[in-house]
């Protein structure tokens, strides 16, 4: 798994070179869009909730004794979980609305490597995105179930450092699984395709360390993710389909 994840983190060196020499970047214009403004509007709910969700963790709290300290860590638990929240609902609805435009993109980038026009064919924007929705559907559902245990982990003293690791780590996988998809739509079924992102955890967990990494860039990150996260996910997953 350790050599899939440094393919995975490897892809993205060869990313620029792709999407300039192929012109791309006029293709991602719209995916761009969608991914700017998905963020702006999490970031604006994050701000409004945070609070309320904080007051309501330390109600909880009833005695006098150390309240100012319980508000204070529960004003933080709630940005932390709304943050979480938000990072895993803007990703997925991100690939969701995006499916459409990275199928062909992702078929370029595939002929590209290949040197040859694949006789796979590029499923119709409808298709691609109820595809998108199946899977990000089942990754979201494992998503939230695997981070409520973390998060609640995180509440224990000197493990919450490793519970928001464990929590990085397990976006990261799910972010990959879904920049995958968008190769293995074309030459996989939909339960194949869980196999094959399962047989190869370690190029899914590379690319979206990435990708979360770009998450912390203020701006420019939100802009750039989708190009850079879909072409690396192509140029790897190509490299394992065609091995």
């Amino acid at each position: 798994m350790i050599s899939n994840l440094i393919d995975g983190l490897k892809a993205y060196l060869e990313a620029y070179e792709v999407i300039s020499r192929l012109k791309l970047w006029r293709f991602f214009l719209i995916p761009m869009l969608i991914s700017v403004l998905i963020f702006l509007n999490i970031v604006l709910v994050s701000i409004g909730f945070s609070d309320e969700i904080g007051l309501y963790i330390s109600s909880f709290w009833s005695w006098d004794f150390g309240k100012e300290t319980i508000n204070t860590v529960s004003m933080i638990l709630g940005g932390i979980i709304l943050i979480s929240i938000g990072l895993i609902v803007f990703k997925h609805l991100v690939m969701i609305l995006s499916a459409p435009f990275m199928g062909p993109i992702s078929k370029k980038i595939e002929d590209d490597f290949t040197g040859v026009t694949s006789q796979t064919q590029v499923s119709s924007p409808l298709t691609l995105m109820f595809r998108s929705i199946k899977i990000s559907s089942r990754n979201l559902f494992r998503e939230l179930l695997l981070s409520i245990p973390i998060l609640i982990l995180g509440l224990i003293p000197f493990i919450g450092f490793f519970s928001l690791f464990l929590l990085f780590l397990m976006q990261a996988y799910f972010a990959g699984f879904g920049n995958m998809d968008y190769t293995l739509e074309r030459h996989f079924s939909y339960q194949k395709s869980i196999q094959f992102v399962k047989a190869n955890k370690g190029i899914a967990i590379g690319n979206g360390l990435v990708f979360m990494l770009f998450l912390l860039i203020p701006f420019v990150g939100i802009i750039l993710i989708i190009p850079f996260s879909v072409t690396s996910a192509t140029i790897a997953t190509i490299k394992i389909i065609n091995q």
